[in-house]
């Protein structure tokens, strides 16, 4: 009896009463009638915790403890790299998931979701823009295209090495850090990084032995990429057909670095000083190479506004809300109309920029102009939308009047002439002849100038720019053996806000790698643009014209619309 009275208290050196308190209420709840032992076992357990078996217990668990918040801390840090895949630059990470997957995300257009693998861990594919050095090497050599595309799966396999082993190394690295910090003794240091390198080494390693490739027949789609099977057929149609789809790709991508590399050839042209520049751009459709011309037209050319007549989205979703943050990056006011392609969700986006005005059914006065505008009246982003003329029925027709209508009554109803006014689709502009000197449009993706019928009682005319597509048609138009021209114009005006010059851009087109840019000169600004052909337009009760007259085409590019509004 007194050995075991000898060694109670040596279980309880070096601790403090209310320590010493807390075991024996401990002890005397395992035996107790409620305890979860009843009777010696309650001891012996108590006793077990309190011994050499319950410290290692604990070690262990701060060393599991320790282990798991440095991977964490590692994979944070060192989980991602950067790399590139064929021409295009590509950001590579992971993280931690209840079940292995991969994303493979193409901003703005959405995601794929692939069942690639076992294993908690989430690859991410990201991709990028291109690369302009590659880029360049593969318009000096188009033989490497094919090279590209044959080698961007080893690109891909190379980057996800190099990311496995980036992300192993950091999380063993933080783990040694903090195990060292918190343990400050090198033996379960040395055991934590151990078994990090375990965890995290162990964890890659059943990932890419577990991956199956027959996840990319079944991907799930997301944002707008929900559209692709049916843009571009069945998965498994295109993997049967490899070769097939390998050339389409060759030709995507040729046509899409031959628009990036032609962008710094672009001309510069110094007007007066006191001249308002003012870039017209329309139907983006989405496409991404669209922003870095505008954006290089801005910065050369000096404009002072830019103005957007719509359709800036292709079927305007909320994940392509995102595609309008490049407004804010122009540095220069925006003034925007929405388009038949644009939703609300579309034109809240471009309105939380900050350099975004937004018109509809409204006036205002920007670089000294006076702008009007009203945003077209359907929402139709099946692209079933007639693209004007005789395909217009009765009554798209008598809504797009009722449009121009409307806009005409904000601008008599103005206290200030109007000195531009904007709608979407050209049929909608008659109602404003006599009422403004030039009116701006878009929708029908092909560029057009010409005058509108001179209003009864009136004696100023009104010319009328339809803008071509600035987005080239959209992804769309990369498909094709010919990329669709990406189209804008810079209008000048003098002090008196009256046009004295337009020049019409055209990047790419026709399978080649230029710009090309044509210069008009209106030699009576009060008259305007004296040989523009007068062009009319729908009237209420009276059949839609069945052809509009198009200005000239800039020489050795023609003028061809393309088949979606």
């Amino acid at each position: 009896m007194s050995g075991d009275r000898n060694e109670q208290p040596a279980a309880g050196v070096g601790k403090t009463p209310a320590e010493r308190r807390t075991w024996r209420r401990l002890g005397g709840w395992l035996r107790g009638p409620g305890g979860w032992l009843r009777g010696p076992g309650g001891l012996r357990l108590g006793g077990w915790l309190r011994g050499p078996g319950g410290r290692r217990i604990g070690t262990a668990l701060a060393v599991l403890a320790v282990t798991l918040s440095g991977i964490v801390i590692g994979v944070a840090l060192g989980g991602r790299v950067e790399t590139d895949i064929g021409p295009f630059r590509a950001e590579l990470s992971i993280s931690p998931a209840g079940h292995g997957r991969t994303t493979i995300a193409i901003p703005p257009l959405g995601a794929l979701q692939l069942d690639s693998h076992a294993g908690p861990s989430h690859l991410t594919i990201r991709l990028g823009a291109l690369d302009p050095g590659r880029t360049e090497e593969l318009i000096d050599n188009p033989a490497m295209i094919s090279r590209q595309t044959e080698t961007a799966v080893d690109d891909l396999r190379a980057g996800v090495l190099r990311l496995a082993v980036r992300t192993t190394a950091v999380s063993v690295l933080a783990t040694l850090i903090l195990a060292a910090l918190v343990f400050r003794g090198t033996r379960r240091t040395a055991w934590a990084g151990l078994l990090a390198l375990t965890v995290t080494g162990g964890t890659l390693a059943y990932a890419g032995l577990t991956i199956r490739p027959e996840s990319l027949d079944e991907p799930r789609y997301e944002g707008l990429l929900i559209n692709a099977p049916a843009i571009v057929g069945d998965v498994r149609r295109i993997a049967d057909d490899y070769n097939k789809y390998g050339e389409q790709l060759q030709q995507i991508i040729g046509n899409v670095t031959k628009l990036y590399t032609t962008v710094s050839e672009l001309p510069v042209y110094e007007p007066d000083p006191n001249t308002t520049r003012v870039l017209h751009v329309s139907d983006m459709h989405l496409n991404p190479t669209g922003w870095q011309i505008i954006r290089t037209v801005v910065e050369q050319y000096d404009i002072d506004v830019v103005i957007d007549t719509g359709d800036i989205n292709d079927w305007g979703s909320e994940p392509e809300a995102s595609y309008v943050a490049a407004i804010a990056q122009l540095g220069v006011p925006y003034v925007y109309i929405r388009g038949n392609h644009d939703s609300a969700t579309t034109e809240n986006a471009v309105r939380s920029q900050p350099n975004a005005i937004v018109l509809d059914d409204s006036v205002t006065t920007v670089g000294g102009l006076t702008i009007a505008g009203i945003g077209d009246p359907r929402f139709t982003p099946d692209k079933s939308t007639p693209m004007g003329g005789s395909e217009l029925s009765g009554d798209t027709a008598n809504q797009l009047i009722a449009n121009g209508e409307a806009l005409a009554d904000r601008i008599r109803a103005n206290s200030a002439p109007v000195d531009i006014a904007l709608v979407h689709d050209p049929s909608a502009a008659g109602p404003l002849s006599g009422l403004t000197p030039l009116v701006l449009a878009g929708h029908t993706h092909n560029r057009q100038v010409s005058r509108l019928p001179q209003a009864p009682g009136s004696e100023l005319n009104t010319d009328l720019m339809v803008q071509g597509s600035s987005g080239g048609a959209g992804l769309r138009g990369l498909e094709g053996e010919q990329a669709t021209p990406l189209s804008m114009s810079v209008l000048y005006f003098d002090q008196e806000r009256r046009l004295q010059a337009y020049d019409d851009i055209r990047v790419g087109g026709t399978g080649e790698a230029h710009v090309n840019l044509e210069r008009h000169i209106v030699r009576d600004p009060a008259e305007g643009v004296v040989d523009a052909p007068v062009t009319p337009t729908p009237t209420r009760g009276a059949p839609a014209p069945t052809s509009t007259p198009a200005s000239p085409a800039p020489s050795g590019t023609p003028a061809r619309p393309t088949p979606t509004g």
